[in-house]
């Protein structure tokens, strides 16, 4: 249930009619989470509410995007909303892992807000065990990308014109019968619940996935978030004169949060 803050101008926030929803899902290396990090703070994207479900694991922290001592001191909770009207843009950002058993009712309750809220559609940033590729994902680049029927109608020609590369559907019984294909998405949390009951709710979605390890995340959040942007164009891509390619990593600004990432450093007593 979406609960406005004070900042974010009472109960009217609530309404996001023809919003791009972004959002991760709780996946491998919380790549998703990482990528979200990099959209609001570079965009300094406004808080304007709180997702409040009982589905998470409760938590509470400092501003993870403080500039300043004046804001370091603000509170964030396990599931906060961000918004940038400018860019027609609704960020839903999730900090703690699903409690067991709550995947569904999550689900439910994160699709019936989408409606309510009038959102156009609604992007997943996600991950994949690296490890747990077949044949044919592991040719190529790490990226995928998965439409609803619904979004496929409206920019199915636009994802053939970048030149991306949809998620395969794996055997379902490999070396038993390899002709029944399914969705198979390891180590991505509620990514593939999320679609399917999107695909059957006539929700338009798009999931954008790597596939990646458990480590330093932080080179797969930058390759996620670029991804990201060749569709959404959030920020402006300049082209490197040394190979002609575009590249954006350098433009994100990352958050103050990021720092202690890994934890603070050996304490010099253990030596």
């Amino acid at each position: 249930m979406f609960v406005p803050c004070e900042r974010g101008g009472g109960p009217a926030s609530s309404d996001f009619k023809g919003f791009t929803l972004l959002m991760p899902a709780v996946s491998v290396g919380n790549v998703g989470q990482l990528a979200i990090d990099l959209v609001i703070s570079t965009l300094d994207m406004t808080k304007v509410g709180y997702f409040y479900t009982d589905c998470l694991v409760p938590m509470v922290g400092n501003n993870p995007y403080a500039t300043a001592e004046e804001n370091s001191m603000e509170l964030s909770i396990n599931a906060e909303v961000y918004s940038l009207p400018s860019k027609k843009l609704v960020v839903l950002q999730i900090r703690s892992p699903f409690i067991k058993n709550k995947y569904r009712p999550f689900c439910h309750t994160l699709l019936s807000w989408v409606k309510s809220s009038k959102c156009a559609r609604v992007i997943v940033l996600s991950s994949s065990h690296a490890y747990q590729r077949d044949d044919e994902q592991l040719l190529g680049t790490p990226l995928r990308y998965l439409l609803t029927p619904d979004l496929e109608k409206a920019v199915g020609g636009l994802m053939q014109e970048l030149n991306w590369k949809e998620m395969e559907k794996v055997a379902a019984y490999p070396g038993i019968n390899d002709t029944e294909k399914v969705l198979h998405i390891p180590g991505g949390g509620i990514t593939k619940l999320l679609f399917t009951e999107s695909c059957s709710k006539g929700i338009q979605m798009a999931v954008l996935l790597k596939f990646c390890s458990e480590g330093d995340n932080i080179p797969d959040a930058f390759a996620l978030v670029n991804y990201l942007n060749e569709w959404l164009q959030l920020i402006r891509s300049e082209v490197s004169a040394s190979n002609n390619s575009t590249d954006t990593s350098s433009q994100w600004k990352i958050p103050s949060s990021w720092r202690l990432l890994f934890g603070n450093g050996l304490p010099p007593a253990l030596f």
